[in-house]
């Protein structure tokens, strides 16, 4: 099994915080955990290197346990939330913890191969790039309120989240339930604990347990 991430151009860091592939190419099945944090992905799902199916996760709030099939491959865009209105341009609430199934012709992205990673980046940092351009301009609240979650992983109190980007505590909370499923409240919980994984770092690292194998700080995968 082979795990690689790569980040997008700087101009879309507000939106996606990286590409990732997933290469379970052995003939045993692969189990892992999913652990929140804080972001949601569209994940395209291939069977021997040939596109299978494309999902929109929404949010998870809790530990979800996965099982990928013996050679089967998986090419993931980790979103960050602002992505939702820009980028997606769907509320992802009604999936949380859970997953959407999306038409292959999704963004074209039937047209993307999974071993070539330098032109599938490029070909989704263009795609991205165009839909964001072509729109209305970014709403700078909305910019500057996800920049600070991320910058204080949550760590602040929803009053001073409020105070920063003059939204009012009852207007952040109805945002985030009909955009992403849950309370602003939640969310900064699922931020903390995603920072909490500090021993975590790029790579492959074993945990203090020794039957799991650690990828990155969302995937825990059980060691066979």
């Amino acid at each position: 099994m082979t795990y690689t991430q790569v980040p997008p151009i700087s101009l879309l860091a507000d939106f996606i915080r990286c590409y990732w592939w997933l290469d379970n190419a052995d003939n045993q099945r692969l189990n892992y955990t999913i652990l929140p944090d804080g972001c949601f992905d569209m994940i395209l799902y291939f069977q021997n290197y040939q596109l299978q199916r494309i999902v929109l996760t929404g949010l998870y709030s809790n530990e979800l346990e996965v099982q990928i099939a013996p050679n089967t491959q998986l090419l993931g865009i980790q979103f960050r939330l602002l992505s939702v209105d820009y980028l997606v341009k769907q509320h992802i609430a009604a999936i949380i913890n859970s997953e959407q199934i999306m038409e292959l012709a999704y963004w074209n992205l039937n047209r993307i191969t999974f071993n070539n990673q330098k032109e599938t980046v490029d070909f989704l940092n263009n795609k991205c790039l165009v839909i964001i351009n072509a729109q209305r301009k970014i709403d700078e609240r909305k910019q500057q309120l996800f920049k600070l979650l991320y910058q204080t992983k949550g760590s602040e109190s929803i009053t001073y989240y409020s105070e920063q980007v003059f939204w009012s505590s009852r207007q952040l909370n109805r945002y985030f339930k009909k955009r992403f499923g849950l309370s602003l409240k939640s969310y900064c919980n699922i931020l903390k604990c995603a920072a909490s994984f500090k021993h975590i770092k790029k790579g492959q690292l074993y945990s203090e347990r020794s039957s799991i194998l650690i990828l990155n700080p969302r995937f825990m995968l059980a060691k066979r």
